[in-house]
């Protein structure tokens, strides 16, 4: 199939996801359980970019950068905890609850391959080449596998002993061509040499790490541990990383692409969405989720953000309210 967005149909169920508006918000329905991750891919040749949204009905969802549905990856047997798209936006990766992680066709919806696992998978990770895929979750360990021989056995990300972290690996990230970046339970954060799969450098944080994502714009990884928002430089110094304390415990933080001047957090805590200012102070909070806010995400081009609810929804809301913009021109 082309490369079209029009031409990115997977499987449709038999109504369409509606996309109602609220204020100040699009509301993206479709899923049945609550959402657990929201990825932007980068903006693309056409001036365009995709967002996954992985559930815990199993069933990760593509839209286009509207937040308009294009379709389902069908194939998952359980809740699927993390979803990531190639740079080129062809290819998806998934890491669920029913101990595989999946590589898929973003035009025709079709599984390339399943990995298993012996337990949980967490976190995803396709590198910059779409040649690698690294995965973490409940066993501790960190995997990296070649796409390129599918049925080879993984290496693993070892620091000096069987597990790459003491608790379940949160998230993965990949920076660059040969750095990956892991989050753990444990509190801990790891870099590692991708080449030679050992441990190059760490930073720990008192409390566990509930979630990180990268900001390649920024070239930041956003981190969120307790009642800390961290902002750290994606290659350490051991200089640069910018921490908040907030009054409540944020399950999620990403920050502006390029104004880099405020960040969106959710909250397990309450249904809100808050925005600040890189000084903590909060300017915004946006009401709307009727349940525990999960994750959020900047779009790459700054126009929006997006927040996944424990009530089953993903909203979309206005960086600039008001402006002319995807679904907003004319509401």
């Amino acid at each position: 199939m082309g490369s079209t967005l029009n031409e990115r149909f997977i499987s449709r169920p038999s109504s369409r996801p509606p996309l109602m508006s609220a204020p100040k918000a699009l509301v993206a329905a479709g899923h049945t359980r609550p959402v657990t991750h929201l990825s932007f891919s980068p903006i693309q040749e056409d001036g365009t970019f995709l967002l996954v949204s992985s559930c815990k009905d199993g069933n990760p969802m593509l839209r286009e950068w509207t937040g308009d549905w294009i379709g389902t990856f069908l194939g998952h047997k359980g809740a699927v905890w993390s979803t990531k798209l190639s740079p080129d936006a062809s290819r998806a990766a998934t890491g669920s609850a029913d101990f595989t992680a999946k590589i898929w066709d973003a035009y025709s919806g079709n599984a390339l391959h399943s990995f298993p696992h012996n337990h949980i998978v967490r976190s995803v990770a396709i590198s910059p080449t779409s040649s690698h895929l690294l995965t973490g979750g409940q066993e501790k360990k960190v995997r990296i596998f070649d796409l390129g021989r599918p049925d080879a056995e993984p290496d693993f990300l070892l620091d000096g002993a069987a597990l790459s972290h003491e608790g379940t690996v949160k998230s993965v990230v990949w920076v660059g061509e040969h750095t990956g970046v892991t989050a753990g339970e444990d509190g801990h954060i790891k870099w590692w040499d991708l080449r030679t799969r050992k441990l190059t450098t760490s930073m720990t944080f008192p409390t566990a790490i509930t979630s990180m994502e990268l900001s390649p714009q920024t070239q930041r990884l956003v981190v969120t541990s307790g009642n800390t928002v961290a902002f750290i430089p994606v290659l350490p110094s051991g200089t640069g990383t910018h921490s908040l304390t907030l009054p409540y415990t944020p399950s999620s933080a990403s920050i502006h692409p390029l104004l880099q001047d405020r960040f969106v957090t959710g909250n397990t805590g309450d249904e809100w969405v808050r925005v600040h200012g890189m000084d903590g102070e909060e300017r915004e909070v946006l009401k709307g989720h009727h349940g525990p806010v999960h994750c959020v995400e900047f779009s790459p081009d700054g126009e929006m953000y997006a927040s996944g609810s424990e009530d089953g929804t993903i909203r979309l809301w206005q960086t600039q309210p008001g402006r002319a913009y995807g679904l907003w021109d004319g509401v």
